[in-house]
């Protein structure tokens, strides 16, 4: 989890202890250097509940415990293709149900988002450059030296059904971990068909 932005009750004890002295806010606030608002919400909070606690929030509380949040985190840094369905069904092995929501929700109050795996360039560099050299080599060949050439063409064929986008859980600038990238199509029943010309 992020950082909290409250102060600790150490601090607000000082600050209602600080505004019982007779301190205004101003003077709180340049003396502890926080924001002057701050100090407004502490000290009303205290004149009307005569506590400095944080309260319980409205609404439902998490339905996945801290144990389960860290199942979680681990199976999705070492898989990050993980889809919902499949951490619902880890869930409900340990004996938590939730939705495919709130396992979303989970991971990205823990800095994850769902993004499309980005796809890996095929020709790096070198391989430009290699080509390049091959093509210069052969600029001034005749026609004849091209007639022994054997030509080919390949085309790919998916049998059963389309080839879905890659999706993958990872942290913001992540994007070209090697866990995070897409090289290949990923799905099964492809046949790679090879037509040569002579």
């Amino acid at each position: 989890m992020g950082k909290t932005k409250e102060l600790s009750k150490d601090v607000r004890d000082k600050i209602v202890d600080l505004h019982k002295a007779g301190m205004g806010y101003k003077t709180i606030s340049k003396k502890l250097g926080e924001k002057e608002a701050t100090f407004v919400a502490i000290i009303r909070k205290w004149k009307k509940y005569k506590t400095t606690i944080s309260r319980p929030r409205s609404g439902a509380l998490c339905k996945i415990s801290p144990h389960g949040v860290r199942i979680i985190m681990r199976k999705v840094r070492d898989q990050p293709r993980t889809t919902q369905e499949e951490l619902v069904n880890d869930l409900k092995a340990v004996g938590t149900t939730v939705t495919k929501q709130n396992i979303g929700n989970t991971l990205h109050q823990n800095g994850l988002k769902y993004c499309s795996a980005c796809k890996v360039p095929l020709f790096k560099n070198a391989h430009v450059q290699a080509c390049l050299k091959f093509a210069k080599e052969q600029l001034n060949d005749s026609e004849k030296v091209w007639e022994k050439v054997l030509w080919s063409d390949e085309t790919k064929i998916e049998l059963f059904g389309i080839n879905l986008t890659c999706r993958v859980w990872r942290e913001r600038n992540a994007k070209y971990d090697p866990k995070n990238l897409c090289t290949v199509k990923h799905g099964g029943g492809n046949y790679v068909l090879g037509l040569f010309f002579c």
